[in-house]
């Protein structure tokens, strides 16, 4: 596989980067911890009118007709800037969800206004255990003439308290395979049966305990066949897990560039501390786990795009980029010393960013007894 971006890829990314360099800075990203919303809305709307939202979607839909590898080099570079917002819920969770298993006036309904930057979507999947299997899907949606109502609690909701429409995972009968009986509704948010509180985290990412009380849903919101939606959510697990390994490739190589500045301006016995073998070979691990990650990463995203299987690239990919970026943050913080370790500095968002990423979409166990199934273990 040739990894050399083309002109146009080229260009996304840089336009990408200025623009995220003048208007994310790092004290943005600090302003946006502890903001209500989590992000600013202008700057959404800036990055919609940039055709961000719908870049992968087709034009019938609003969106410019790229592909997936093209969102993944957006992506990468919001990693870098540590951009706060719920693009990843909107666009990669609930965008391509509804793109890929949509009816086709779902798809007229909810696409073009994603794509506008005009409706935001998020998924509901974990539950207490924070696992992506099926059998952890506890909430239950049962029939009540032509509708369906929600019972139950979801965890760690990204994004529930700016999103229109929620995708909710739920269980609509019992089997003796976990994975049949789920399906996939979509719910406005605006219903007063639904409840959300916020959840603290360490990456100041805002997650959501949603409880789901008697939630009326039309069968008309269910998202593909009654029943038959575990599949789909295969597919949200793994265009997830690629998606935010895109976003750790864009924050391990910022990551590596600002230690290697430190390590060429910080002295110790009148020499830059990188002119000492021990860091030359730390930044040179840092270096390899870097390109490590984003080659299996854009190996994993292009056979994505190519619609080529790709399960076991993609586990890959997932269990050894989240701890590939511990290791890398671990060895920037030894070179930086103390300063490292302070709010102040800026490697503190890619680490707590990190640490929750490791878990996102699968730990390193999970895409690793995905590896061992492919490999006919």
């Amino acid at each position: 596989m040739d990894f050399t971006l083309s002109e146009e890829q080229e260009m996304l990314k840089k336009s990408a980067r200025d623009f995220l360099e003048d208007k994310c800075p790092k004290t943005l990203v600090r302003e946006m911890e502890t903001d209500e919303k989590g992000y600013p809305p202008e700057l959404w709307q800036e990055m919609a009118g940039l055709g961000w939202m719908g870049l992968a979607f087709p034009e019938s839909y609003g969106g410019s007709g790229m592909g997936f590898i093209d969102l993944a080099i957006l992506l990468e570079e919001m990693g870098r800037a540590c951009l706060p917002g719920p693009f990843l819920s909107s666009v990669v969770l609930g965008g391509f969800t509804i793109l890929d298993a949509g009816s086709d006036a779902q798809k007229q309904k909810y696409l073009p206004d994603i794509a506008s930057g005009k409706t935001v979507l998020t998924l509901a999947l974990t539950e207490s255990s924070a696992w992506y299997d099926a059998a952890s899907i506890t909430v239950t949606a049962t029939t009540d003439g032509d509708t369906y109502l929600l019972d139950g609690t979801k965890l760690f909701v990204p994004d529930a308290h700016v999103a229109d429409y929620l995708l909710c995972v739920a269980r609509t009968e019992q089997s003796a395979s976990p994975e049949e009986g789920i399906t996939i509704f979509i719910v406005d948010t605006t219903n007063p049966s639904l409840n959300y509180s916020a959840l603290k985290t360490i990456s100041g990412d805002k997650l959501f305990e949603v409880v789901f009380d008697r939630v009326r849903i039309p069968a008309e919101n269910i998202l593909g066949q009654p029943g038959k939606g575990w599949e789909i959510v295969q597919r949200i697990i793994e265009r997830g897990a690629v998606a935010k390994c895109c976003d750790l490739v864009g924050g391990l190589q910022s990551v590596l560039e600002i230690t290697l500045d430190y390590a060429k301006e910080r002295k110790q016995f009148d020499r830059p501390i990188g002119s000492f073998q021990v860091i030359q070979h730390y930044c040179t691990d840092m270096a390899t786990d870097v390109d490590s990650t984003r080659f299996c990463t854009y190996q994993a995203a292009w056979m994505m795009s190519e619609g080529l299987p790709c399960r076991k690239e993609i586990a890959i990919a997932k269990a050894w980029a989240g701890e590939a970026y511990e290791r890398v943050v671990t060895l920037a913080h030894q070179i930086h010393g103390a300063i490292g370790c302070t709010i102040d500095h800026d490697l503190q968002f890619y680490t707590k960013r990190g640490k929750a990423a490791q878990l996102s979409f699968g730990d390193g166990d999970y895409h690793r007894e995905t590896v061992a199934r492919q490999m006919g273990l």
